[in-house]
C-alpha cells in the first residue's frame, strides 16, 4: 500500500500511515485500512529502529518492548535481514548443533530436515523477502489463512509454523527482533487420532503368526524402544545379567548413528523375560554377539519398510489386523500401566522429557475414573470408620 498521508498518533513514536487518496490528507474521515509505524531510537548506534504494524495496538506493545531492549542493549539497529536470510543461518545451524531447541538439545537431523521442507516448500514462496524485523502476526496469520484455504491440514499447517516460531525464538534471544509473532496465531485444531493399542492376547497372538523377525517385533512390544533406536541398538547395549537394556543411540537413514532424542532418551529400559528369551534365542541363529542386534551386516541397520511390509503379509494371512513399529511403543505403556508402572517410572522408560508428556499420551490409559475414584475414597474412609 503505497502511503503518502502520514499522522502522529497520540502516542509519541508511532506514525499513522494512510493510502495516498484516503480522505484523511485533507483532515477528513479515514476510509483506508491504515498502518502504524513504530519507532525507538537507538543513541547507542544513532540510529532510528522501525516495525510497521496493522493496528494501534500491536505498535505500542512493539514499542514499549522494543525501548526496553535498546537500553539493555539486546535490540539493535542491525543490517536488515530477511526471513528467507534468518531461515538459512537457522538451518546451518540447527544442522551444525549451535542453534539447540527450547529443551537445550542438538534437533535430530530428520527435524531439521522437515523444518528445512516447510520453510522451502510454504513459507519461503510467500514471505522470504520480507525483513525479519517487520514480519508481524497479520502477515503470518495470512498465510495460515491461505494454507487453509488451499486444502491443507491443521497438522500440516502447525508443522508450517513450528519453524518460523523457532527461527523468531532463536531471533528474539539475540536481539534480532523485539517480539515473535507467531504468538497468538489463530491455528485450526488439529484432531488426532489415538494410535491402535494391543492387548497382550492380541500381541501374542500377533508375534505368534510371524515368520520372521520373531525377536525384533517382540523387542518392540515389550521394551517401548523407537523404532530409530531399535535400528540403532547394539548387542554391547543389552545386558542380560542386570537386565536392561541401555539405550545409548538412535538410528537416522541419512546422519546413521545419532544420540537419541533427548537427554531423557539415554536410559535403561527393564529386559522383559518375553524380550530376553526372544533376544538370546535370535543371537544364538545368528551366530554373532556384537554390533547390531537386528542389522543386516556391520553398519547395516533394518529398513523399516521391509520389516511392516514382511510383518503385514504375515498377518494379513493370519487374519490379524496389522500394527506398526510406533504402536508397539504405545502398546508397551499400555502394558506397563496396567501392570501397575507409576508414571514418573513409566517416563523414565519411555524416554520423555517429563512426565507431563507421559500423562499427554497416556493419561486416558491410566487408572483413576470417577467410579474408580469413589471405590477409593469408600474403602479409605470405611477403614478408618472401622479403626475407631
Amino acid at each position: 500500500m503505497t502511503t503518502a498521508v502520514v499522522q502522529r498518533a497520540r502516542h509519541t513514536g508511532i506514525e499513522i500511515r494512510h493510502a495516498r487518496k484516503c480522505p484523511a490528507a485533507g483532515g477528513g474521515r479515514c476510509s483506508c485500512l491504515p498502518t502504524y509505524r513504530a519507532s525507538v531510537y537507538s543513541k547507542r548506534e544513532k540510529r532510528t529502529i522501525r516495525k510497521t504494524f496493522h493496528n494501534l495496538a500491536e505498535a505500542k506493545a512493539w514499542r514499549a518492548d522494543a525501548q526496553g531492549a535498546v537500553r539493555k542493549g539486546a535490540l539493535t539497529a542491525a543490517a536488515t535481514v530477511t526471513l528467507a536470510q534468518a531461515a538459512s543461518a537457522w538451518v546451518a545451524g540447527a544442522s551444525a548443533g549451535s542453534v539447540r531447541n527450547r529443551s537445550g538439545d542438538v534437533y535430530k537431523p530428520s527435524v531439521v530436515r522437515g523444518y528445512e521442507q516447510a520453510l522451502r516448500l510454504r513459507v519461503l514462496p510467500e514471505l522470504g523477502a520480507v525483513p525479519l524485523a517487520e514480519l508481524g502476526r497479520p502477515e503470518l496469520q495470512l498465510l495460515v489463512d491461505r494454507l487453509l484455504a488451499a486444502g491443507h491440514g491443521a497438522s500440516t499447517i502447525r508443522n508450517t509454523l513450528l519453524p518460523v516460531r523457532a527461527i523468531f525464538r532463536w531471533a528474539l534471544a539475540r536481539g534480532e527482533v523485539a517480539l515473535n509473532p507467531t504468538v497468538g496465531l489463530e491455528l485450526p485444531a488439529v484432531r488426532g487420532r489415538r494410535d491402535r493399542v494391543a492387548s497382550p492376547e492380541e500381541a501374542a497372538r500377533l508375534l505368534a503368526a510371524l515368520e520372521r523377525d520373531h525377536a525384533l517385533w517382540t523387542t518392540a512390544f515389550y521394551s517401548g524402544l523407537r523404532m530409530g533406536e531399535l535400528r540403532a541398538l547394539e548387542w554391547q547395549a543389552v545386558d542380560f545379567e542386570s537386565g536392561v537394556i541401555h539405550v545409548r543411540r538412535a538410528w537416522d537413514h541419512k546422519e546413521g548413528p545419532i544420540a537419541p532424542k533427548s537427554r531423557a532418551g539415554l536410559r535403561a529400559v527393564p529386559l522383559a523375560r518375553a524380550v530376553r528369551v526372544a533376544l538370546m534365542e535370535h543371537r544364538a541363529s545368528s551366530g554373532h554377539s556384537d554390533g547390531l542386534v537386528f542389522g543386516r551386516g556391520p553398519g547395516d541397520p533394518f529398513n523399516p519398510w521391509t520389516i511392516n511390509d514382511r510383518a503385514s503379509r504375515a498377518w494379513g494371512r493370519a487374519g490379524l489386523k496389522r500394527i506398526t513399529l510406533h504402536e508397539c511403543r504405545h502398546t508397551f505403556a499400555s502394558f506397563m500401566i496396567a501392570a501397575g508402572v507409576n508414571a514418573k517410572a513409566l517416563c523414565v522408560f519411555m524416554g520423555h522429557t517429563s512426565v507431563t508428556v507421559t500423562y499427554d499420551l497416556y493419561g486416558h490409559l491410566m487408572p483413576g475414573g470417577e467410579t474408580e475414584a469413589a471405590a477409593l475414597l469408600d474403602a479409605y474412609l470405611q477403614r478408618k470408620e472401622s479403626a475407631v
